[in-house]
């Protein structure tokens, strides 16, 4: 694995080395759009023997997945070490059985296969977005699915007028820093990682599909328009 992490966009070992206890809440979507989805999801679809959280950050995914499914082997995947660290304590807090491990995408190697590999609002950190989806998707087992969001042009646009009016969408109750908001999202403001349904296919040579039509969308709103959620069945 290389040891740069993210570097086009933010420095994530300095993240969470001095990350307070807002910074971490913030950096957890998953926990507020996603965690529920995935559980729903594989209730859906059966329950697998493995599964992998790539940029798992605080691990909520994987600790919801080991809780629902306690035989399932959860593996979370991260580029930064500290909350690799601190997710390992947890783990062991809670006594709850999942492993975490480094990895840098685009690069994904772990030597093994997964029933679902999930991925969330991890991809518009990395530049060469498309190698990223293939090596996820080479780690999916069978049988398996690729699960993942992605951030499309309309998310370009509405990130674009956030960096254009700070003043009414950054201010003290956003959960992203004004000042860092550019060059953290440089690459999906400069449009270099944007993806669609026809790109993914093209990446993957299958189609993607909502994970909506597998399960109820919930009722809390978010822009999923914007950021859609969908799997890719291998």
């Amino acid at each position: 694995m290389t040891d740069a992490t993210h570097a086009d966009t933010i420095d994530w070992h300095s993240f969470w080395t001095d990350a307070d206890e807002s910074d971490r809440a913030d950096a957890g979507p998953s926990a507020h759009h996603a965690t529920d989805a995935v559980v729903d999801f594989l209730t859906e679809t059966g329950a697998p023997d493995a599964v992998a959280d790539v940029g798992c950050g605080p691990g909520h995914v994987g600790f919801a997945v080991a809780e629902a499914f306690p035989e399932v082997d959860v593996v979370g995947y991260d580029a930064a070490e500290p909350v690799l660290a601190e997710n390992r304590e947890r783990a062991r807090d809670r006594h709850v059985d999942v492993d975490f491990e480094r990895a840098v995408l685009p690069e994904f190697d772990p030597d093994r296969e997964f029933d679902l590999v999930f991925s969330y609002f991890t991809l518009c950190y990395v530049r060469e977005v498309e190698d990223a989806l293939r090596a996820m998707y080479d780690a999916v087992a069978p049988g398996g699915y690729l699960v993942c969001n992605y951030q499309n042009r309309l998310a370009r646009a509405h990130w674009q007028r956030m960096a254009d009016e700070p003043e009414e969408f950054l201010g003290e109750d956003s959960q992203f820093d004004a000042d860092r908001f550019e060059d953290r999202f440089s690459l999906l403001l400069d449009g270099e990682n944007l993806l669609s349904y026809d790109r993914i296919h093209d990446a993957l040579g299958t189609w993607p599909q909502s994970v909506w039509s597998v399960i109820d969308k919930p009722d809390t709103r978010w822009a999923w328009r914007h950021h859609p959620l969908v799997f890719v069945p291998k």
